[in-house]
């Protein structure tokens, strides 16, 4: 009775120690199995533009470090599959951040938005940033903007605000838009709660941070001229 009791005491200690060996490989590499396992490691096409901007090693080689960090940006701005793969869309984004942040304070440099229109509103499709210029001096911005997707891009050209409403509700899309202001057809600024980098884009509008959508509804005016150039990366 007691070798029998022996030998399965050493039978369960073995076991014991293998799940030992077994379970905290999952915690020494910083994730549940669960979410690990949810975890692309497949270095994508864009692994060291990725790394770089994310402030990781740049090895060129998906580690579940990098997967884990590329999730929280794709879950952060809706980037869908958030699988933490270093592919096309992911990258897209942060170079469109990287060009924002390159822009600084002087983002007309290229002279594209009109200088002799008094105060307008300047919306680069390209970079997805927005500001307001009188003439050449810089009255507020520039700013991250969300415009529209391919198949409802924002049109291009110079426009001017026709309608304004601080509290408007679309009917076509059964959504708040606050602090719209119109400038061409159902096309408007006006604030969301959407990140700014959320792909792959809005119904047309030049989406907008609260505050911004604020500003701009205390700068602008109906018949302020507002200028559209450009192309939305992905359309």
């Amino acid at each position: 009775m007691n070798r029998f009791a022996n030998r399965a005491g050493r039978r369960a200690g073995i076991a014991a120690g293998l799940t030992s060996l077994l379970v905290p490989a999952a915690l020494v590499l910083g994730a549940s199995p669960a979410r690990a396992a949810s975890c692309n490691v497949t270095t994508g096409p864009y692994q060291k533009q990725v790394e770089k901007f994310l402030g990781r090693t740049v090895d060129g080689r998906q580690s579940l470090g990098d997967c884990q960090a590329i999730q929280a940006f794709q879950r952060k701005h809706g980037i869908l599959p958030t699988a933490g793969y270093a592919g096309p869309l992911t990258w897209r984004t942060m170079d469109t951040m990287n060009q924002q942040k390159a822009a600084g304070t002087n983002p007309n440099k290229a002279g594209k938005c009109p200088t002799n229109k008094g105060r307008i509103a300047c919306v680069d499709l390209t970079r997805q940033l927005s500001w307001i210029q009188d003439g050449s001096r810089l009255k507020y911005g520039p700013v991250p903007v969300r415009t529209g997707k391919d198949g409802t891009e924002t049109r291009t050209g110079l426009k001017k605000i026709y309608w304004r409403n601080i509290n408007h509700w679309s009917t076509l899309y059964n959504v708040s838009m606050p602090y719209s202001q119109f400038f061409d057809g159902g096309q408007a600024f006006h604030s969301t709660t959407k990140s700014m980098w959320n792909p792959p884009g809005s119904g047309g509008c030049v989406n907008m941070r609260s505050a911004d959508a604020k500003a701009y509804w205390n700068l602008l005016r109906n018949g302020d001229d507002v200028y559209v150039y450009g192309r939305k990366p992905g359309t």
